[in-house]
Parts: structure tokens; C-alpha cells; sequence
């Protein structure tokens, strides 16, 4: 029998001094022989991974940031304590701190130890292993199998790593690699790179915030909030005001961030989330007026429109174009696809060579995706089927099974009726999404184009009869071009039947269910977004060299800046400096050209004698509305959909997850190290080598 008892958390010293002895004696050891009974009963308890729980994620970001700022105060310690002995006359001892005492050696061992668990854990998450593995209730009764992080502990164990290895035969092993323990230093290991990667908003104050598209994390919905960077995930509430208030916690109290630096807010989601997430975006408003509610440059508008239409077909059309997109990008079914293209093309070549240019990049973001999948359509049809009822097995039961879905959702009438009422419903929004997300001058173009589009699509609600019934003539002739029977949803199909005027009673049943709701919401959707400040702010950009050159140096930014004059640090001499800015311009040489973008006109290098000047870009650049060089918001969403889509779901990991997306910023060890001491843990109380031989006596 071993000379150690099990890990069992319900165990206790007894408080008996005589039988405290007798377990003293029997476990060994020498060095508790003098401690008495209530003192083995905290060693014992302390280290009991159970009782180690129960922290919040708030109180390790707050424990977190007291440590960091104790780790810089410990480094300006030493400074001090070297410059005082590199001058002995000054007097002995001024200027230490008597609290820092330091760390014996078992504490120091322990320490390493400990940084080497979360080195581990660090390497997990950016090779993307899950923790656990194989779940419990899948192992066979009887059989015993470590998890990933326990053999991975193991083997370095057996590599010979010496930290590791000092603690083989000790139950800190057993007790550091426990999934409380593990979830305890996953979660620190997270708040500290959200530390790293919320520093620079700390120093510059101004920031903006995107969600993207609820996702499945481990069996349960989550809001990925990104800044420049994916910064964490939110867990979803159906509620929206629930979802509200817990939004604006996890930002200004987890995170840490001051709402009232916020100036930007943007929200890319499907139809069932978006009316959801409009209500926070109001909610945030209402407290903090200048966090204005804008698009994002990631999301072409017609697409963002597109989501955000409450129409149970939409949400269906937009899943199976979703799950066209992702089907054929790959080589060889790709390749299969330009020779339909080629064939359905060969007397417009010019035409299919543009088509399947299209179809190798994600034609899914453009503005004229609607009309691309319109003109598409019969390829995709004929390209689904011929992989579906390919007789020489050159694709997988996966592939196959995909085709054969596709076979069924594309060639579907109410799918077709659909896509060609969002296409002509969009067409009236195209160039101006485009123009938000074109050149300078065509944003500030765009921002004042509004009103026709407005008036545009106001007019088609008004004279909607006319226009549908071309929108479903349209429709109809496609279906009859690709021989598809024409199938309308279930009841409505039983009930129509037998009525030979049924085609009419069809047209007047998607006017009513499809493209009346769809006008009404784009129109509405439309005014939500685009507020006076959102306009002002686009307008802004007047102040943009290359575009105070094509108005004549005529403009006036004074009355749309205004809304940023807290961010400036000379409100008052706003309109004097704006006009020495035009006047520099005006009278430049005549070979220096005019900067085209925001970002040139921050990064020229006279911008700083121009203070209110150089503010402005600065709080425009972060809006996500803007598009700017380094393309920000969109690398972290395609580092994020690139994770999701190569994790499996029940092997996800909220926490893991932002160590993967942000392999590429540094870890302070030390600093993990010293908040899981300080928070789970006292320094005297910290697991040795020889006192955690006690658990498992």
C-alpha cells in the first residue's frame, strides 16, 4: 500500500493533538512533526482544489491589473535599490519597501512550476488542442486515458524538463493539472493577453467596438466582440435588454474599458440577432451620445442589409448562398465549375472569363453579389448536379452528400423568388454602399446622396404592385429557363392547387410575405443607421487634402466637426486652424501632391503644428465605417471565421480562443504567474514539494 492517501477534498487533520500525531507518524514526515493540529488543517485545505473556485472573471481582471502595476513598481524597487548602491552616500535603506519580502527556495520552485503550466497551456491554445480531449462518457468502462493537457504534461515530464520532473512523485502534479485548477489558469492566461491587447486603447483613450455573427462555442451561443483585434467572446442573451446591460458590463468592468472614449459601434449579424443588437446599440447611445452606431467596412451594405431583413425566407436564402460559397471555392470542385461556366458561356467568353474570376475570390462581399448569384444561377444548378450524379466516384461521401443538398435548396422556387426580389429590392442601395466603401471623395459623395436613395426607395413602396409584378415575372422566366416546377411553400400550395388564376394568387402571396416587409425594413434600416452624426462624421472627411482640392478649397468643416470638439485640444481655434489647413494646401507647390486618404493626411509630417487638424483623422480612423490601409477590423474577422471553421464546436474553447487569434502578442509569464498566486493562493501559502505531499497521504 502507498505511503499517501487519496486526493479526497472532504479529507481533514483531525484537531486530536493525539491523533493529529498518529497520522503525523504514519505519513513519514519529519518536517510536520512540530506543527499542530490547526495548522495541518490549513495546509490541507489550502491546497484542496476546491476550494481554490469560485473566482469571478471580474476579479481576476481587477487582481490582474493591481499585479501589473506591483510588478512595475517591484522593477522601479530594484532601480532604485541598484542606483542606491552604485552611491553609498546616500543614507542606507531610504527608499526600499519593507512590505517585498524574498521568495524562499521551494517558493521559487513552486513559482517555475507554475510557469511552466501556463507555458503549456500557452502553446495549447495557440496549436489550437482543446484541454480535455476525448469527453469522460466516451471511454469505455474500465479504460483509462489521459487528456490532452495531462499527456502533454506527462510527456514533457519524460522529455526530462527538470521543473517538471521535481514534482513527478508529489500531488502538486495532481493537483496544478485538475480542470478547476486548469480552467483557473485558462482564464488568467486570457485576462492577461486582453491586458496586452487593450493597452494601446489605454494610451490612446479612443476606441470603436464590432460584433460579428452569433457562434456556437462548446453548445452554447456567443457575440464576438472585436476592436482591431478579436478581444473576446460575450455569451448571448435572448433578452435584448439582458443582452444590453451585460454588454456594457463585460466592456466598461471586465475589460476595463471607458465607455466614454468610445466613438464608434458597429454590429454584423443575421436577421434573428439584428433587431436584438439595435437595441443595445440605442441603449449605448442613450448613455454615451458619441459611441455613433455606423456600418462596418468588413460588411458590403447591400449584404448588412440583406441580414438584417426579418423575413424567415431571407435568412433561409442567405444559409444556402452561405453554404454555396463555402462548397465550391475548393480546387477541384472549383475547377468543375468553370466548365459549366464555359459551357453555358461559350458565346459570351468574355463575360464567363469575368464570372469565373468572380467565383475564386468571395463574390459573397461584394455589392452585386444578388446580381452575380442571379447570373450564376444555372451553373451552380448544373455544377451541384453533375457532382451529385457523378458516376465515377471522384468524390467523397462528404462532398457528395453537400452536392446533394445543394441539389435540392438551389433549385428551389421560393429560394429563386427570393433572390431576385433582393437583388432588385438592393439595386437601389448598390451604388451608394459602394461609394461608402470607395474613395474619399465618393464616401463624402455618398454621405450626401442619402436623401435620393431614401426618395428612391420610397418611391418603390409606393408604386410596389408595379414593380413586383416585374420582380416576379422575372423570377417566374428563371424557373421555366432552368425547368424547375414551380412549388410554393406548403399550406399556401394545398390551398392553391386547384385554382387556375394560382400563378396571380402566387405574385400577390410574395408581394405581401416578401417584397413589401423587405422595402419597409431596408427603408427603415437605412434611416436608423445612417443618423445625423453618422453623416457629420462621414462628412469629416472634407477636410482631406485630395478632397479639399476637387471643391476648390471652398469647404467648410467647422459645423460637422463640431461634434468631436471634447476630442480636440484647441475647440476654440477650430475654424482658424481648418482654414490655415486649407490655406497650406491651397498654396502649395506645384509639385506636391494632395494626400488622397485619412491615413496619409495623419502620417504627414507637418500634420502635428496643426493640433485640432491632426485630431480629427485621428478619432475618424477608428470609426468603423472608415477604411482605412491596414484593413483592421477585417484581419480579425478572418482570423476568427478561419478558427471557427477549422475547431470543431464541442472543442471550442471561449477562453483558448483569443490565445490562438492573438498567438502573435507577448506573454508575461511572471505576471500570470504572480495573479493566479495572488488570487488563489497566499504566499505562505503556496504549494511546496514537501507540504503538498500531505494531499495525498
Amino acid at each position: 500500500m502507498p505511503n499517501f492517501c487519496s486526493n479526497l477534498a472532504f479529507f481533514r487533520f483531525p484537531r486530536d493533538p493525539a491523533r493529529c500525531q498518529e497520522w503525523v507518524e504514519n505519513c513519514r514526515r519529519a518536517d510536520l512533526e512540530d506543527k499542530i493540529p490547526d495548522r495541518l488543517g490549513a495546509v490541507a485545505h489550502a491546497c484542496n482544489p476546491n476550494t481554490l473556485g469560485g473566482r469571478g472573471g471580474q476579479e481576476i481582471e481587477t487582481i490582474l491589473k493591481d499585479t501589473d502595476e506591483t510588478s512595475e513598481q517591484e522593477q522601479k524597487h530594484k532601480e532604485t535599490n541598484n542606483s542606491n548602491a552604485q552611491n553609498p552616500s546616500e543614507e542606507e535603506g531610504e527608499g526600499q519597501d519593507e512590505d517585498i519580502l524574498p521568495l524562499s527556495l521551494e517558493e521559487k520552485e513552486n513559482k517555475e512550476y507554475l510557469k511552466s503550466l501556463f507555458e503549456l497551456l500557452i502553446l495549447m491554445g495557440k496549436q489550437n488542442i482543446p484541454l480535455d480531449g476525448q469527453e469522460a462518457e466516451e471511454i469505455p468502462e474500465g479504460l483509462f486515458t489521459l487528456d490532452n493537457f495531462q499527456a502533454l504534461l506527462e510527456c514533457q515530464i519524460n522529455s526530462g524538463e527538470e521543473v517538471l520532473r521535481n514534482f513527478e512523485t508529489t500531488a502538486v502534479n495532481t493537483l496544478f493539472s485538475s480542470r478547476t485548477q486548469r480552467r483557473q489558469m485558462v482564464e488568467i492566461c486570457e485576462s492577461c493577453i486582453r491586458e496586452e491587447t487593450l493597452r494601446e486603447e489605454r494610451e490612446s483613450h479612443l476606441f470603436s467596438i464590432v460584433t460579428d455573427d452569433v457562434v456556437d462555442i462548446a453548445g452554447e451561443e456567443h457575440l464576438p466582440v472585436l476592436r482591431e483585434e478579436f478581444i473576446g467572446f460575450l455569451p448571448y442573451e435572448a433578452d435584448a435588454e439582458i443582452l444590453a446591460v451585460k454588454f456594457h458590463t463585460m466592456i466598461t468592468e471586465k475589460w476595463g474599458l471607458n465607455m466614454e472614449h468610445c466613438r464608434g459601434q458597429a454590429y454584423i449579424v443575421s436577421s434573428g440577432f439584428s433587431s436584438k443588437m439595435k437595441v443595445v446599440a440605442s441603449r449605448l447611445l442613450e448613455k454615451y451620445p458619441q459611441a455613433i452606431y455606423t456600418l462596418c467596412t468588413s460588411c458590403a451594405l447591400n449584404m448588412w442589409l440583406a441580414k438584417s431583413v426579418p423575413v424567415m425566407g431571407v435568412s433561409v436564402a442567405l444559409g444556402t448562398i452561405e453554404e454555396v460559397c463555402s462548397f465550391f471555392p475548393r480546387s477541384q470542385l472549383l475547377l468543375e465549375l468553370d466548365n459549366v461556366i464555359s459551357v453555358l458561356f461559350h458565346n459570351g467568353k468574355e463575360r464567363g472569363k469575368e464570372l469565373k474570376e468572380v467565383c475564386h475570390f468571395q463574390w459573397r462581399g461584394r455589392h452585386d453579389a444578388f446580381e452575380i448569384l442571379v447570373e450564376l444561377l444555372q451553373a451552380l444548378v448544373l455544377g451541384s448536379d453533375g457532382i451529385n450524379s457523378d458516376t465515377n466516384i471522384r468524390w467523397n461521401n462528404c462532398v457528395a452528400g453537400r452536392a446533394f443538398v445543394l441539389c435540392s435548396a438551389v433549385p428551389d422556387f421560393d429560394f429563386i423568388v427570393t433572390i431576385v426580389v433582393l437583388k432588385n429590392v438592393l439595386s437601389f442601395t448598390r451604388a451608394f454602399g459602394k461609394n461608402l466603401q470607395g474613395q474619399t471623395s465618393d464616401v463624402l459623395f455618398a454621405a450626401g446622396s442619402l436623401t435620393v436613395v431614401l426618395h428612391l426607395l420610397n418611391e418603390v413602396l409606393e408604386n410596389i404592385e408595379v414593380y413586383d409584378e416585374f420582380w416576379f415575372g422575372e423570377a417566374t422566366n428563371l424557373v421555366t429557363k432552368l425547368d424547375i416546377q414551380m412549388k410554393l411553400p406548403g399550406k399556401f400550395h394545398s390551398a392553391h392547387q386547384d385554382n387556375l388564376e394560382s400563378q396571380l394568387a402566387s405574385e400577390s402571396y410574395y408581394k405581401e410575405t416578401l417584397s413589401v416587409p423587405t422595402v419597409e425594413h431596408i427603408i427603415q434600416e437605412v434611416k436608423d443607421v445612417f443618423l445625423e452624426q453618422h453623416l457629420k462624421a462621414l462628412k469629416c472627411l472634407s477636410l482631406v487634402c485630395s478632397v479639399m482640392g476637387q471643391l476648390k478649397f471652398s469647404t467648410s468643416e467647422d459645423h460637422h466637426a463640431d461634434m468631436y470638439r471634447g476630442d480636440l485640444p484647441n475647440p476654440d481655434m477650430l475654424s482658424a486652424k481648418l482654414h490655415c489647413w486649407r490655406i497650406k494646401w491651397k498654396h502649395r507647390g506645384k509639385d506636391i501632391e494632395l494626400p488622397s486618404t485619412i491615413y496619409e493626411a495623419l502620417h504627414l509630417p507637418d500634420i502635428k503644428f496643426f493640433p485640432n487638424v491632426y485630431a480629427l483623422p485621428k478619432v475618424l480612423c477608428i470609426l468603423p465605417v472608415m477604411k482605412v490601409e491596414n484593413e483592421r477590423y477585417e484581419n480579425g474577422r478572418k482570423r476568427l471565421k478561419a478558427y471557427l471553421r477549422n475547431t470543431l464546436t464541442d472543442q471550442s474553447s471561449s477562453n483558448l480562443t483569443l490565445l490562438k487569434m492573438n498567438c502573435d502578442i507577448k506573454h508575461n509569464l511572471e505576471l500570470m504567474v504572480d495573479t493566479y498566486v495572488k488570487l488563489y493562493t497566499s504566499k505562505s501559502e503556496l504549494p511546496t514539494e514537501n507540504s503538498e505531499t500531505i494531499e495525498n497521504t
